[in-house]
């Protein structure tokens, strides 16, 4: 039977299939709508089967404040010319808007969405098949109630926040988005960080210290035999150094006894007192560059001063409640 250009684009804007595999399911369902639909919807979840394996590492991220309810979504694919398509951006805008509709707890909640008589995971399978590539939802996020302000980074959909204040303040809620976006964060306060990562951040900066105080000691003692550290400070230097008439072949061989009886002899006198000092230490210069409210502000005056004393500055009760950040791009 003749299909007519106008159930063609009936079920193209039904489903966002292609012009051609919407023709060719219609054609093969007698002009059936709903035979139709499913046969496009069986071709994406074959399609997507076969890159089920495939990485998607580039994407869309979207952020959206309505009511009450914030939420950021991203819709994950392969490729940057997928991505970047205003299709794809158009079907993870709609995703985010049944979300935000739904006011929907999770990932899960919004893969069973409605969107256009289908869930929101089918209509991602059905764009998979479309594109060719694997698509998958990812990245839902959400704060509830009043004075959310949201920012999309540049406007390029790959970095969304979310910053939520005690009290109505957009222009500083923006620049406080802003703030998360380009500073990272990694909590609100000190109090709020993990115990598991603060034990990690110590147990890491411990164990730097302890080798950072004893190659100190071994370059002291490379230095007091007149040998210059840097030439031997690894196997491959050495070989490359002795190649290039930089080194003897009894200064390398007396650079490497050094190196070994001074390791032990460094990890010897290593003042347990002291490593634990620096390494708390560093565990504050940690909490400082990554919780928010400790951070330096970036967008205020050129006064150094941390995000928690310019809100001050604006106004002596507003604070930070919460914020959310997503990105597809690694930090």
């Amino acid at each position: 039977m003749a299909i007519s250009i106008d159930d063609i684009k009936k079920l193209r804007a039904m489903t966002g299939a292609g012009l051609a595999d919407v023709k060719k399911a219609l054609t093969e369902a007698e002009g059936d709508f709903d035979k139709a639909k499913e046969l496009l919807r069986e071709r994406g979840l074959a399609i997507a089967a076969k890159r089920s394996d495939r990485e998607t590492s580039n994407g869309c991220v979207l952020v959206k404040a309505v009511d009450g309810f914030a939420a950021t979504l991203a819709l994950k694919c392969e490729t940057d010319f997928v991505a970047n398509g205003a299709d794809f951006i158009a079907l993870t805008q709609s995703i985010l808007d049944a979300a935000i509709a739904a006011k929907a707890a999770d990932l899960e909640a919004v893969k069973a969405l409605d969107i256009n008589g289908q869930t929101a995971q089918e209509a991602v399978t059905q764009r998979s098949g479309i594109t060719g590539e694997k698509m998958e939802l990812d990245g839902y996020l959400t704060l509830e109630g009043e004075n959310v302000e949201v920012y999309d980074h540049m406007g390029k959909h790959t970095l969304c926040t979310m910053v939520q204040t005690n009290k109505p303040a957009a222009e500083q809620g923006h620049l406080v988005a802003m703030q998360v976006a380009a500073m990272k964060p990694v909590a609100l306060d000190a109090q709020s960080v993990d115990q598991k990562i603060l034990d990690e951040e110590y147990k890491t900066s411990f164990e730097k210290t302890k080798l950072e105080q004893v190659e100190k000691f071994v370059e002291m003692k490379l230095k007091k035999a007149g040998l210059n550290p840097n030439l031997v400070d690894s196997e491959d230097h050495i070989e490359s150094n002795m190649a290039k008439g930089w080194l003897t072949q009894a200064q390398a061989d007396e650079a490497r006894k050094i190196i070994a009886e001074a390791k032990v002899e460094g990890e010897a006198q290593l003042k347990m007192p002291m490593i634990e000092n620096i390494a708390k230490g560093r565990v504050q210069k940690f909490l400082k560059e990554s919780c928010l409210v400790d951070q330096e502000f970036q967008f205020g005056d050129g006064d150094k001063a941390t995000v928690a004393q310019w809100l001050a500055k604006q106004d002596k009760e507003l604070k930070i409640v919460a914020f959310k950040r997503f990105t597809l791009v690694a930090d």
